[in-house]
């Protein structure tokens, strides 16, 4: 007589996140449950309303082909250390029999600790993106030990992460992973038709001088310190672009004026817009700065510059140099001098930035494509299960 051992039924994951408000964000758990062949039952419990730095995002809809997405209320997302979810999120965790908890949280805010003390003995993961070592005063402090000491993981957003986060005994004595970010490769793709017709939007000729890019927060420490006088060096012709948002708003576009045609400075792009803004862009630059209490943690920018072939020149601050590695330029932070002269270059040389260009595309798929990062995740979360077996 012989007995069938059928598979094991699908190991039940909740995966809650802030970020997941946004559709895109949401690839992660998609790939998950794709990448491990059915061996996990996965579930997103999102926001149905943020406070984002930029703009108000409520809850996009779920893909059509993506994983059950659990839509829930919280409160104060406008001061992320106090944000915290509801009895909806509660009810949730405590009655389906999860085998584990993905909390897309920092342990360290309040939102992080309160779904540590509701997870209880399920297993649970939180990520964290600490690069620098920082002890956070009362309460956050507590939050902080508390939901470390009650996990049974965590997950480092990249190396210099790691490195902060050992140098502390409660993070030292649990299993971690360093894992970045991802991009969708699919989305973020060369497609230099949608970059064309951005250029005509902002009343530019496709064929032109090449376009010097930048997207992100317009804030001090991202680099315009250094960006905007090496651009006033520049000797060669060239056009700007910049994307994103923030205190400098005004003070960029002041500076743009004495640049008349050349220089754009775009805000409220949505996120689905941004893979065509990018292939408006011939090459990108990342000139953050490290300040005492800041330092660039991966800059996701870089990866979706690499996705979408163009190259991608990034300071030496933080994690960039980790995320750029071969695929592209890295200079001293705040050495004008350099990011002038290696800007130029990228201008003077098509072969130059065709090179990076498919350097960077090639690193974004074999790197940081969500398949890649998904299974990263499952190889820890199987590590972390056996542990309790």
């Amino acid at each position: 007589m012989t007995t069938h051992l059928g598979k094991r039924p699908p190991s039940k994951l909740l995966t809650v996140g802030h970020s997941y408000v946004v559709a895109l964000n949401r690839r992660l758990a998609d790939e998950i449950a794709r990448q491990s062949d059915g061996a996990w039952d996965v579930t997103v419990a999102a926001p149905l309303f943020v406070h984002g730095d930029l703009r108000p995002i409520p809850m996009e809809p779920p893909r059509p082909d993506g994983v059950p997405v659990v839509g829930v209320p919280v409160r104060f997302s406008h001061r992320i250390h106090l944000m915290n979810y509801g009895r909806t999120l509660k009810r949730l965790i405590q009655s389906n029999p999860w085998d584990l908890i993905h909390i897309w949280e920092e342990p360290y805010i309040f939102s992080g600790y309160q779904l540590g003390r509701w997870a209880g003995d399920v297993p649970h993961i939180f990520y964290t993106n600490q690069n620098l070592f920082k002890r956070y005063p009362f309460p956050f402090s507590r939050f902080e030990r508390s939901a470390i000491r009650g996990c049974s993981g965590w997950v480092a957003g990249g190396r210099l992460v790691e490195t902060a986060m050992l140098g502390r005994e409660e993070y030292a004595a649990k299993p971690r992973r360093t894992i970045t970010l991802g991009v969708d490769t699919e989305i973020f793709r060369p497609d230099r038709t949608a970059g064309a017709a951005v250029r005509e939007k902002l009343g530019w000729k496709n064929v032109g001088p090449p376009v010097v890019g930048y997207l992100g927060r317009f804030v001090l420490e991202k680099g315009f310190n250094v960006l905007l006088p090496a651009l006033e060096k520049l000797t060669v012709d060239f056009r700007v672009l910049l994307v994103g948002g923030g205190a400098m708003k005004a003070e960029l576009k002041a500076w743009g004026a004495k640049f008349g045609d050349r220089v754009r400075i775009v805000t409220g792009v949505k996120h689905g817009e941004v893979p065509a803004y990018l292939n408006a862009m011939d090459l990108l630059v990342a000139p953050s700065q490290t300040t005492l209490k800041w330092r660039e943690q991966l800059g996701r920018m870089l990866l979706e510059a690499f996705a979408v072939g163009i190259p991608v020149v990034g300071s030496d601050s933080g994690e960039i140099p980790y995320v750029i590695g071969d695929a592209g330029v890295v200079l001293p932070e705040a050495d004008i001098d350099a990011w002038a002269a290696a800007i130029s270059r990228l201008i003077e040389s098509p072969a130059e930035r065709e090179r990076l260009g498919y350097a960077g595309r090639t690193r974004a798929l074999e790197v940081f494509s969500w398949p890649v990062i998904a299974r990263q995740h499952i190889d820890f979360f199987d590590e972390v299960l056996s542990f309790r077996s």
